[in-house]
């Protein structure tokens, strides 16, 4: 009598081993239990630049809040943000903060991200310094960019370069809740 129950345990303990594996298979392999998100696009994006922390002289320095709300589907953020500022005859990319880590973050739709961009005013008409008229901003896996109005004064550049400003660009942090 004993041996019933026992061989019906071990019956439905195969069982179960053998639907794990099955399920860990179609994982590895990207069947149907696997779920991914899109890259998010700048396009699907209200991009806020501002309100800011304006460096109000040469020398000092300022700090720009970006925000970003997901207008679209569900998608994913991983890595930095890309941002150019563009003078007149010439564009420059803003580095990646070099103390920052980035995350991957899943965005749903309406939820928020922000990002700083932190830059030295330069002396404006001096050698060290970009005229900056215009900040692009897009972001990783994207294919397009966001354009803005830049009115927070001349970039100071590093090393007498015009190509190389003193700037740099933070991680993306989730926002609200």
């Amino acid at each position: 009598m004993r041996a019933a129950p026992l061989t019906v345990t071990a019956l439905a303990a195969a069982l179960l081993l053998t639907a794990c594996d099955s399920s860990s298979d179609d994982k590895d392999s990207g069947g149907p239990t696997q779920s991914s998100t899109s890259a998010c696009e700048i396009g699907d994006m209200g991009v806020q630049v501002g309100p800011a922390n304006t460096a109000p002289a040469a020398g000092d320095t300022g700090n720009i809040p970006v925000t970003l709300t997901n207008n679209g589907s569900k998608c994913t953020l991983e890595g930095f943000p890309a941002i150019d500022l563009n003078a007149a005859d010439m564009s420059t990319t803003v580095p990646q903060d070099k103390g920052a880590k980035s995350q991957k973050l899943t965005l749903a739709k309406d939820a928020t991200v922000t990002f700083t961009i932190t830059y030295v005013r330069g002396e404006a008409g001096g050698k060290a310094s970009l005229d900056v008229k215009t900040l692009n901003v897009g972001l990783p896996g994207g294919s397009t960019d966001n354009n803005s109005k830049w009115s927070y004064g001349p970039v100071q550049t590093q090393n007498g370069s015009q190509g190389d400003v003193n700037a740099s660009v933070s991680a993306f942090s989730q926002a609200g809740d």
